[in-house]
Protein backbone atom coordinates (compact mmCIF):
# COMPACT_ATOMS: atom_id res chain seq x y z
CA UNK A 1 0.00 0.00 0.00
CA UNK A 2 2.97 2.31 0.45
CA UNK A 3 3.23 2.76 -3.30
CA UNK A 4 0.20 5.07 -3.06
CA UNK A 5 2.47 7.66 -1.42
CA UNK A 6 4.35 7.97 -4.73
CA UNK A 7 1.32 9.45 -6.47
CA UNK A 8 0.62 13.12 -5.92
CA UNK A 9 0.29 16.49 -7.52
CA UNK A 10 2.63 19.48 -7.57
CA UNK A 11 1.49 20.76 -4.16
CA UNK A 12 2.07 17.35 -2.58
CA UNK A 13 5.62 17.04 -3.92
CA UNK A 14 6.40 20.66 -3.01
CA UNK A 15 5.41 19.87 0.57
CA UNK A 16 7.55 16.71 0.54
CA UNK A 17 10.48 18.71 -0.84
CA UNK A 18 10.08 21.37 1.84
CA UNK A 19 10.09 18.76 4.61
CA UNK A 20 13.17 17.07 3.17
CA UNK A 21 14.95 20.44 3.00
CA UNK A 22 14.16 21.23 6.65
CA UNK A 23 15.24 17.74 7.66
CA UNK A 24 18.45 18.13 5.67
CA UNK A 25 19.34 21.39 7.41
CA UNK A 26 18.65 19.82 10.79
CA UNK A 27 20.76 16.79 9.92
CA UNK A 28 23.72 18.98 8.95
CA UNK A 29 23.55 20.73 12.31
CA UNK A 30 23.25 17.34 13.99
CA UNK A 31 26.50 16.25 12.33
CA UNK A 32 28.09 19.32 13.89
CA UNK A 33 26.65 18.34 17.29
CA UNK A 34 27.99 14.80 16.78
CA UNK A 35 31.51 16.16 16.29
CA UNK A 36 31.48 19.04 18.77
CA UNK A 37 29.07 17.78 21.41
CA UNK A 38 26.12 19.31 23.22
CA UNK A 39 28.18 22.47 23.74
CA UNK A 40 26.57 23.85 20.58
CA UNK A 41 23.21 23.87 22.40
CA UNK A 42 22.00 26.35 24.99
CA UNK A 43 22.05 23.75 27.74
CA UNK A 44 24.39 24.05 30.71
CA UNK A 45 25.29 22.42 33.99
CA UNK A 46 22.25 24.02 35.63
CA UNK A 47 19.79 23.43 32.77
CA UNK A 48 20.71 19.97 31.53
CA UNK A 49 17.35 19.29 29.83
CA UNK A 50 16.37 21.75 27.13
CA UNK A 51 14.48 22.02 23.87
CA UNK A 52 15.01 18.38 22.88
CA UNK A 53 13.50 16.92 26.04
CA UNK A 54 10.72 19.49 26.08
CA UNK A 55 9.69 18.42 22.57
CA UNK A 56 9.86 14.79 23.63
CA UNK A 57 7.56 15.51 26.56
CA UNK A 58 5.03 17.35 24.42
CA UNK A 59 5.01 14.71 21.67
CA UNK A 60 4.40 11.83 24.07
CA UNK A 61 1.07 13.53 24.76
CA UNK A 62 0.31 13.84 21.05
CA UNK A 63 0.98 10.12 20.66
CA UNK A 64 -1.18 9.15 23.64
CA UNK A 65 -4.12 11.25 22.43
CA UNK A 66 -4.97 8.77 19.67
CA UNK A 67 -6.93 6.83 22.28
CA UNK A 68 -9.54 9.61 22.28
CA UNK A 69 -10.83 8.40 18.91
CA UNK A 70 -9.88 4.72 19.14
CA UNK A 71 -11.75 4.09 22.40
CA UNK A 72 -15.15 5.56 21.37
CA UNK A 73 -15.08 3.79 18.00
CA UNK A 74 -13.97 0.31 19.00
CA UNK A 75 -15.42 0.01 22.52
CA UNK A 76 -18.55 2.18 22.28
CA UNK A 77 -19.31 1.75 18.57
CA UNK A 78 -19.36 5.51 17.98
CA UNK A 79 -19.64 5.26 14.22
CA UNK A 80 -18.86 8.93 13.56
CA UNK A 81 -15.24 8.24 14.50
CA UNK A 82 -15.03 5.42 11.99
CA UNK A 83 -13.76 7.87 9.38
CA UNK A 84 -10.97 9.39 11.47
CA UNK A 85 -9.81 6.54 13.72
CA UNK A 86 -7.04 5.63 11.30
CA UNK A 87 -5.97 9.28 11.23
CA UNK A 88 -5.57 9.19 15.01
CA UNK A 89 -3.64 5.92 14.92
CA UNK A 90 -1.38 7.16 12.14
CA UNK A 91 -0.77 10.42 14.03
CA UNK A 92 0.55 8.43 16.99
CA UNK A 93 3.18 6.62 14.87
CA UNK A 94 5.27 9.64 13.79
CA UNK A 95 4.72 11.22 17.22
CA UNK A 96 6.39 8.26 18.95
CA UNK A 97 9.16 8.16 16.32
CA UNK A 98 9.84 11.84 17.00
CA UNK A 99 9.86 11.15 20.75
CA UNK A 100 12.53 8.49 20.35
CA UNK A 101 14.52 10.67 17.94
CA UNK A 102 14.54 13.60 20.37
CA UNK A 103 15.87 11.31 23.08
CA UNK A 104 18.63 10.13 20.74
CA UNK A 105 19.73 13.65 19.74
CA UNK A 106 19.68 14.72 23.40
CA UNK A 107 22.10 11.94 24.32
CA UNK A 108 24.85 13.45 22.20
CA UNK A 109 26.18 10.05 21.14
CA UNK A 110 23.23 7.96 19.89
CA UNK A 111 24.79 4.59 20.75
CA UNK A 112 24.20 5.45 24.42
CA UNK A 113 20.51 4.74 23.85
CA UNK A 114 21.43 1.04 23.59
CA UNK A 115 22.47 1.08 27.26
CA UNK A 116 18.79 0.78 28.17
CA UNK A 117 18.68 -2.52 26.26
CA UNK A 118 22.14 -3.90 27.07
CA UNK A 119 22.10 -2.76 30.69
CA UNK A 120 18.43 -2.70 31.74
CA UNK A 121 17.62 -1.25 35.15
CA UNK A 122 14.06 -2.14 36.31
CA UNK A 123 14.41 0.38 39.14
CA UNK A 124 14.64 3.22 36.59
CA UNK A 125 11.55 4.98 35.23
CA UNK A 126 13.43 5.49 31.96
CA UNK A 127 13.56 1.72 31.52
CA UNK A 128 9.76 1.52 31.64
CA UNK A 129 9.41 4.61 29.43
CA UNK A 130 11.42 2.81 26.75
CA UNK A 131 9.13 -0.20 26.99
CA UNK A 132 5.84 1.71 26.84
CA UNK A 133 6.92 4.00 23.99
CA UNK A 134 8.22 1.26 21.72
CA UNK A 135 5.30 -1.00 22.64
CA UNK A 136 2.80 1.72 21.75
CA UNK A 137 4.55 2.33 18.44
CA UNK A 138 4.31 -1.36 17.51
CA UNK A 139 0.66 -1.56 18.61
CA UNK A 140 -0.35 1.39 16.44
CA UNK A 141 1.58 0.06 13.46
CA UNK A 142 -0.03 -3.36 13.83
CA UNK A 143 -3.59 -2.19 14.49
CA UNK A 144 -3.60 0.74 12.06
CA UNK A 145 -2.05 -1.09 9.14
CA UNK A 146 -4.12 -4.26 9.65
CA UNK A 147 -7.41 -2.37 9.87
CA UNK A 148 -6.55 -0.19 6.88
CA UNK A 149 -5.62 -3.26 4.82
CA UNK A 150 -8.96 -4.84 5.73
CA UNK A 151 -10.80 -1.66 4.73
CA UNK A 152 -8.97 -1.71 1.40
CA UNK A 153 -10.52 -5.13 0.79
CA UNK A 154 -13.92 -3.96 2.14
CA UNK A 155 -13.92 -6.60 4.87
CA UNK A 156 -13.92 -6.52 8.65
CA UNK A 157 -10.52 -6.64 10.37
CA UNK A 158 -9.43 -10.12 11.50
CA UNK A 159 -10.66 -11.12 14.96
CA UNK A 160 -7.13 -11.59 16.28
CA UNK A 161 -6.52 -7.83 16.08
CA UNK A 162 -9.27 -6.95 18.62
CA UNK A 163 -7.17 -7.87 21.71
CA UNK A 164 -4.38 -5.65 20.38
CA UNK A 165 -6.87 -2.79 19.94
CA UNK A 166 -8.00 -3.15 23.55
CA UNK A 167 -4.38 -3.38 24.67
CA UNK A 168 -3.53 -0.18 22.77
CA UNK A 169 -6.40 1.62 24.54
CA UNK A 170 -5.04 0.56 27.93
CA UNK A 171 -1.47 1.24 26.83
CA UNK A 172 -2.04 4.81 25.59
CA UNK A 173 -2.45 6.58 28.98
CA UNK A 174 0.52 4.62 30.34
CA UNK A 175 3.04 6.22 27.99
CA UNK A 176 2.29 9.70 29.31
CA UNK A 177 1.81 8.57 32.89
CA UNK A 178 5.27 7.00 32.92
CA UNK A 179 6.72 10.14 31.32
CA UNK A 180 5.12 12.22 34.09
CA UNK A 181 6.67 9.91 36.68
CA UNK A 182 10.13 10.73 35.28
CA UNK A 183 9.57 14.32 36.40
CA UNK A 184 7.51 13.73 39.55
CA UNK A 185 10.01 11.16 40.77
CA UNK A 186 12.87 13.66 41.13
CA UNK A 187 12.69 14.88 44.76
CA UNK A 188 15.14 17.75 44.30
CA UNK A 189 12.95 19.56 41.76
CA UNK A 190 10.08 21.21 43.63
CA UNK A 191 8.41 22.45 40.46
CA UNK A 192 7.87 18.86 39.29
CA UNK A 193 7.26 17.32 42.69
CA UNK A 194 3.49 17.17 42.51
CA UNK A 195 0.97 14.34 42.67
CA UNK A 196 -1.09 15.84 39.83
CA UNK A 197 1.77 15.83 37.31
CA UNK A 198 0.42 12.74 35.51
CA UNK A 199 -3.11 14.18 35.55
CA UNK A 200 -1.83 17.45 34.06
CA UNK A 201 0.08 15.56 31.40
CA UNK A 202 -2.97 13.54 30.37
CA UNK A 203 -5.33 16.53 30.38
CA UNK A 204 -2.96 18.56 28.21
CA UNK A 205 -2.38 15.57 25.93
CA UNK A 206 -6.08 15.00 25.41
CA UNK A 207 -6.47 18.66 24.50
CA UNK A 208 -3.43 19.21 22.24
CA UNK A 209 -3.61 15.85 20.44
CA UNK A 210 -7.28 16.05 19.39
CA UNK A 211 -6.73 19.73 18.52
CA UNK A 212 -3.97 18.75 16.09
CA UNK A 213 -6.05 15.84 14.77
CA UNK A 214 -8.99 18.18 14.16
CA UNK A 215 -6.77 20.59 12.23
CA UNK A 216 -5.36 17.69 10.18
CA UNK A 217 -8.88 16.40 9.47
CA UNK A 218 -9.87 19.81 8.10
CA UNK A 219 -6.72 19.90 5.96
CA UNK A 220 -7.49 16.42 4.62
CA UNK A 221 -11.00 17.52 3.74
CA UNK A 222 -9.70 20.60 1.91
CA UNK A 223 -7.02 18.87 -0.15
CA UNK A 224 -8.64 15.50 -0.89
CA UNK A 225 -11.96 13.97 -1.78
CA UNK A 226 -12.25 12.33 1.63
CA UNK A 227 -14.53 13.99 4.18
CA UNK A 228 -13.76 13.00 7.79
CA UNK A 229 -17.31 14.02 8.72
CA UNK A 230 -18.73 17.08 10.46
CA UNK A 231 -20.00 15.05 13.42
CA UNK A 232 -16.54 13.64 14.10
CA UNK A 233 -14.99 17.11 13.86
CA UNK A 234 -17.57 18.61 16.21
CA UNK A 235 -17.07 15.79 18.73
CA UNK A 236 -13.32 16.36 18.63
CA UNK A 237 -14.03 20.02 19.32
CA UNK A 238 -15.97 19.08 22.46
CA UNK A 239 -13.15 16.81 23.63
CA UNK A 240 -10.64 19.62 23.16
CA UNK A 241 -12.91 22.02 25.07
CA UNK A 242 -13.39 19.86 28.17
CA UNK A 243 -9.78 18.68 28.34
CA UNK A 244 -8.40 22.20 27.93
CA UNK A 245 -10.64 23.43 30.75
CA UNK A 246 -9.46 20.52 32.91
CA UNK A 247 -5.83 21.33 32.08
CA UNK A 248 -6.25 24.96 33.13
CA UNK A 249 -8.03 23.84 36.31
CA UNK A 250 -5.12 21.56 37.25
CA UNK A 251 -2.70 24.39 36.50
CA UNK A 252 -4.72 26.57 38.87
CA UNK A 253 -4.40 23.92 41.58
CA UNK A 254 -0.62 24.02 41.17
CA UNK A 255 -0.56 27.81 41.47
CA UNK A 256 -2.77 27.77 44.56
CA UNK A 257 -0.64 25.13 46.27
CA UNK A 258 2.58 26.96 45.47
CA UNK A 259 1.59 30.45 46.56
CA UNK A 260 -0.88 29.72 49.38
CA UNK A 261 1.62 27.41 51.05
CA UNK A 262 4.37 30.02 50.67
CA UNK A 263 7.02 27.34 50.18
CA UNK A 264 9.89 29.06 48.33
CA UNK A 265 10.91 25.97 46.35
CA UNK A 266 7.41 25.78 44.85
CA UNK A 267 6.97 29.49 44.23
CA UNK A 268 10.27 30.50 42.68
CA UNK A 269 9.91 28.50 39.45
CA UNK A 270 6.46 30.00 38.83
CA UNK A 271 7.80 33.47 39.61
CA UNK A 272 10.65 33.01 37.16
CA UNK A 273 8.36 31.78 34.37
CA UNK A 274 5.69 34.48 34.70
CA UNK A 275 7.45 37.47 36.29
CA UNK A 276 11.18 36.85 36.14
CA UNK A 277 13.70 36.92 38.99
CA UNK A 278 16.34 39.61 39.50
CA UNK A 279 15.67 41.05 36.06
CA UNK A 280 16.07 37.67 34.38
CA UNK A 281 12.99 36.35 32.62
CA UNK A 282 13.65 35.34 29.02
CA UNK A 283 10.66 32.99 29.11
CA UNK A 284 8.17 35.48 30.58
CA UNK A 285 6.77 36.73 27.21
CA UNK A 286 6.38 33.14 25.99
CA UNK A 287 4.59 31.98 29.14
CA UNK A 288 2.18 34.91 29.05
CA UNK A 289 1.54 34.22 25.37
CA UNK A 290 0.68 30.64 26.38
CA UNK A 291 -1.73 31.93 29.03
CA UNK A 292 -3.38 34.36 26.61
CA UNK A 293 -3.77 31.66 23.95
CA UNK A 294 -5.31 29.34 26.56
CA UNK A 295 -7.79 32.01 27.64
CA UNK A 296 -8.68 32.88 24.04
CA UNK A 297 -9.17 29.25 23.06
CA UNK A 298 -11.42 28.42 26.02
CA UNK A 299 -13.46 31.61 25.57
CA UNK A 300 -14.11 30.50 21.99
CA UNK A 301 -14.62 26.78 22.55
CA UNK A 302 -17.17 27.02 25.36
CA UNK A 303 -19.76 28.49 23.00
CA UNK A 304 -21.42 25.83 20.80
CA UNK A 305 -22.20 28.37 18.09
CA UNK A 306 -18.49 29.17 17.79
CA UNK A 307 -17.54 25.47 17.62
CA UNK A 308 -20.07 24.92 14.85
CA UNK A 309 -18.19 27.43 12.73
CA UNK A 310 -15.32 25.24 11.56
CA UNK A 311 -13.09 28.19 10.70
CA UNK A 312 -13.36 29.56 14.23
CA UNK A 313 -13.02 26.04 15.62
CA UNK A 314 -9.78 25.60 13.71
CA UNK A 315 -8.46 28.93 15.03
CA UNK A 316 -9.32 27.90 18.59
CA UNK A 317 -7.56 24.55 18.13
CA UNK A 318 -4.45 26.30 16.80
CA UNK A 319 -4.49 28.43 19.97
CA UNK A 320 -4.83 25.29 22.12
CA UNK A 321 -1.98 23.54 20.35
CA UNK A 322 0.52 26.40 20.60
CA UNK A 323 -0.53 27.30 24.14
CA UNK A 324 0.26 23.78 25.31
CA UNK A 325 3.36 23.55 23.12
CA UNK A 326 4.77 26.57 24.96
CA UNK A 327 3.59 25.56 28.43
CA UNK A 328 4.42 21.88 28.30
CA UNK A 329 6.93 21.86 25.47
CA UNK A 330 9.11 24.57 26.93
CA UNK A 331 8.16 26.13 30.27
CA UNK A 332 7.57 22.87 32.14
CA UNK A 333 11.05 21.52 31.50
CA UNK A 334 13.06 24.73 31.93
CA UNK A 335 10.99 25.77 34.95
CA UNK A 336 12.15 22.69 36.82
CA UNK A 337 15.79 23.81 36.59
CA UNK A 338 15.44 27.55 37.27
CA UNK A 339 16.38 28.69 39.83
CA UNK A 340 18.92 26.01 40.76
CA UNK A 341 19.44 24.43 44.18
CA UNK A 342 21.48 27.46 45.28
CA UNK A 343 18.73 29.90 44.25
CA UNK A 344 20.83 31.08 41.31
CA UNK A 345 19.18 31.86 37.97
CA UNK A 346 20.88 30.38 34.92
CA UNK A 347 18.77 31.25 31.91
CA UNK A 348 18.27 28.97 28.97
CA UNK A 349 17.39 29.61 25.35
CA UNK A 350 17.93 27.18 22.44
CA UNK A 351 20.72 28.04 20.01
CA UNK A 352 20.23 28.18 16.25
CA UNK A 353 21.83 24.73 15.90
CA UNK A 354 19.62 23.28 18.62
CA UNK A 355 16.47 24.78 17.14
CA UNK A 356 17.42 23.60 13.62
CA UNK A 357 17.98 20.04 14.82
CA UNK A 358 14.61 20.10 16.56
CA UNK A 359 12.89 21.40 13.43
CA UNK A 360 14.62 18.64 11.48
CA UNK A 361 13.07 16.07 13.77
CA UNK A 362 9.66 17.70 13.39
CA UNK A 363 10.12 17.64 9.59
CA UNK A 364 10.93 13.92 9.78
CA UNK A 365 7.75 13.35 11.77
CA UNK A 366 5.57 15.31 9.36
CA UNK A 367 7.19 13.49 6.44
CA UNK A 368 6.19 10.13 7.94
CA UNK A 369 2.75 11.52 8.78
CA UNK A 370 2.29 12.79 5.21
CA UNK A 371 3.16 9.40 3.73
CA UNK A 372 0.85 7.54 6.13
CA UNK A 373 -2.01 9.98 5.55
CA UNK A 374 -1.51 9.79 1.78
CA UNK A 375 -1.95 6.02 1.94
CA UNK A 376 -4.89 6.17 4.35
CA UNK A 377 -6.76 8.94 2.53
CA UNK A 378 -6.38 7.27 -0.87
CA UNK A 379 -7.92 4.09 0.52
CA UNK A 380 -10.64 6.06 2.28
CA UNK A 381 -11.50 7.75 -1.00
CA UNK A 382 -11.97 4.35 -2.65
CA UNK A 383 -13.91 2.74 0.19
CA UNK A 384 -16.19 5.68 0.88
CA UNK A 385 -14.50 6.46 4.16
CA UNK A 386 -16.41 4.05 6.41
CA UNK A 387 -14.37 1.62 8.49
CA UNK A 388 -15.74 -1.86 9.16
CA UNK A 389 -15.35 -3.44 12.57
Amino acid sequence: MLERALNGGKLYWTWIGFLLAVFGVGFLFYLQQWNVGLGITGMSRDVSWGFYISQFTFLVGIAASGVMVVLPFYLHDYKAFGRITILGEFLAIPAVIMCVTFIVVDLGQPYRAMNVIFHPSPSSILFYDTIVLNGYLLLNLLVGWTCLHAEKKSIAPPKWVKPFIILSIIWAPSIHTVTAFIYAGIPGKHFWLTAVMAARFLASAFASGPALLLILALIVRKFSKFDPGSEAIQTLGKIVTYCMILNVFLLGLELFTAFYSGIPGHMHAWEYLYAGIDGKGVLVPLMWLSAILAAVSISMLVFPQVRKNETLLAIACVCVFFSLWIDKGFGLVVGGFVPNSFEQVTEYWPTLAEFSIAMGVWALGFLILTVLYKVAVSIKEESGGEAIH
